[in-house]
């Protein structure tokens, strides 16, 4: 596992490739068949392998609808979802606030697949949450606005 400020390009799309393969339920093979490349490519792919052809790169990629293009995103969400989703976090915010608490849910734009922000249970909220799950005990951590984030 990576710490969250190891940001290749490599491994964003590893996590963004795991991430539609398993929302799709698809195995690896499933994937490898569709896009026509074998599975040891998928499998090298989602181990964040850092040399691959981008033209195979790009099979993959386009049947999500995708391509390889520039992009300056600082947190990569897909492994927000495979690392810290469901555990105990803290968060560091482009305004320099620190929140403790639990990422339990990512959320997207209607129709699109891109993860905007997440729902988070503060710590001092937690205990209530955990008897009785209450959005009125949650909050909405737009993605943009995290710098950093870690196990607690």
């Amino acid at each position: 596992m990576y710490p969250i400020g190891y940001n290749t390009n490599m491994n964003n799309i590893a996590s963004f490739i795991k991430y539609q393969r398993k929302k799709l339920s698809l195995t690896q093979q499933q994937l490898a068949e569709r896009a026509g490349v074998g599975l040891r490519f998928i499998r090298e792919m989602e181990d964040g392998k850092e040399t691959l052809r981008l033209d195979k790169v790009n099979q993959v990629l386009a049947l999500f609808g995708y391509s390889l293009t520039p992009n300056n995103q600082p947190l990569d969400a897909y492994s927000v979802v495979f690392n810290y989703l469901n555990r105990g976090v803290k968060i560091t915010l482009t305004n320099k606030i620190i929140k403790y608490g639990i990422l339990i849910k990512e959320i997207k734009e209607p129709n699109e697949s891109t993860i905007t922000a997440w729902q988070f249970v503060p710590n001092n909220n937690a205990i209530k949450y955990q008897k009785k799950p209450d959005d009125a005990l949650t909050e909405i951590i737009q993605h943009n606005t995290i710098q950093a984030i870690e196990y607690q």
